[in-house]
């Protein structure tokens, strides 16, 4: 039985038949031409119309690189349209059945692979670029580690390994793995030309998941706030600005091999992310902290109902604390935290009305009014007990 890999191997074995004399496809393949570093460069973009590819695409064009776009076309699919955006070449396919657009002797000196989650269609797209790209930098994630139980991991901690590697279905349980073997399937098709980078929680502009806006949505609200565990537990996101930046700065200077993309490593708190919150907000707000044990026993969920917030002990010790030093040193630069969330809360306040009042992470106001009422009765001291009464006695003393 011919497998889809036997016939994708099959067609271009026959294309590059077309470098033969005589036969008018008998080429073999062009090879990416080698760039220096700091030259302007032509950048293949898979997926970019989501979160982040906008916002690499917009530095890209701001310095000057030539960008192709090859995407299905159904997310945010005016999202380059009119002439604003002419310079910018636009190839519609599909990574998994339909990747004609792509098939032929164009090259490129840098992919960027923003749409990565299956591992076959990563082996599908770097076999078909092959020589044709000098650089394939491939968006993973901080999810692919196996364990978040050691504070200060670096790239050379162990990856998640799934029971059965070769599952098509993204899930909580399988998303880390299957990120893992995207990289391993890179690697294996483009040895010495691939850059992974894995970024923790992305924020910011253009985020549609609420986690980390709903706590400058929350401040904007005013009142009294419910926040989990305590002001010192530590927590880790990248302002998309600065991970699309360093992405860009990665594959300007050629630079090869594996990243976090975070922030510093135990540098942020949950503290700090409240009060920067407040200040976006501008609103008259108080600060309650809940412990995670309270919050648990009352069916508050970390991440979820408390996002970007998880107990950094046990499994988790080492939440919000993985090293981003190697990046650091490769050039990933951060904006000050309270520009990241101004300008979310700038972002939110623009959305309909409708979509700000269906959030889609966080505490609903009724339930965090609920917990927050269940939470001052169980720390309010106990009413003192008024003084027993002397009971009178009804009955007369007997005469002698």
């Amino acid at each position: 039985m011919t497998t889809r890999r036997d016939f994708l191997a099959a067609t271009l074995a026959a294309a590059s038949l077309a470098a033969l004399p005589g036969h008018a496809a008998r080429r073999k393949p062009a090879k990416a031409a080698q760039r220096k570093p700091g030259e302007p460069m032509s950048i293949l973009v898979l997926g970019g119309t989501g979160f982040l590819g906008p916002h690499f695409v917009e530095a890209a064009r701001k310095s000057g690189h030539k960008l192709t776009l090859f995407n299905r076309g159904k997310t945010n699919p005016e999202r380059f349209a009119g002439d604003q955006y002419d310079d910018i070449e636009q190839l519609q396919g599909d990574r998994k059945t339909d990747m004609k657009a792509l098939d032929n002797r164009r090259t490129w000196d840098a992919v960027l692979d923003t749409s990565a989650y299956i591992p076959a269609d990563v082996a599908r797209s770097t076999r078909l670029l092959g020589d044709r790209v000098g650089q394939y930098l491939l968006v993973s994630t901080i999810s692919v580690y196996a364990k978040m139980d050691t504070p200060n991991q670096d790239e050379s901690a162990p990856v998640a390994q799934l029971p059965n590697p070769n599952v098509t279905e993204v899930t909580g349980e399988t998303y880390g793995g299957l990120k893992a073997l995207c990289e391993t399937a890179a690697l294996k098709e483009m040895p010495g030309k691939v850059t992974i980078v894995r970024p923790g929680l992305i924020v910011g502009p253009g985020d549609n998941t609420d986690r980390f806006t709903y706590w400058p949505a929350r401040a904007d609200r005013g009142g009294e706030i419910l926040a989990p565990g305590s002001a010192s537990d530590p927590t880790q996101f990248i302002d998309v600005r600065d991970l699309a930046a360093f992405l860009l700065h990665l594959l300007d200077q050629k630079t090869m091999g594996t990243f976090n993309a975070d922030a510093p490593a135990g540098k942020l708190t949950m503290g700090e992310l409240l009060a920067a919150s407040q200040r976006a907000a501008g609103k008259t707000s108080t600060v309650t902290w809940v412990p995670a044990d309270f919050l648990e026993k009352h069916d508050v969920s970390a991440w979820q109902d408390m996002p970007v917030w998880i107990p950094p002990v046990g499994e988790y010790a080492g939440f919000g604390r993985v090293s981003s030093a190697k990046a650091q040193a490769a050039g990933l630069a951060y904006r000050p935290l309270d520009a990241t969330t101004a300008d979310t809360l700038a972002y939110w306040r623009a959305l309909p009305g409708e979509r700000r009042a269906n959030p889609k992470a966080g505490l609903s106001m009724a339930r965090e009014a609920e917990v927050l009422q269940a939470w001052h009765k169980s720390i309010a001291p106990p009413k003192p007990k008024a003084p027993a009464k002397k009971k009178s006695s009804s009955k007369k003393k007997k005469k002698r």
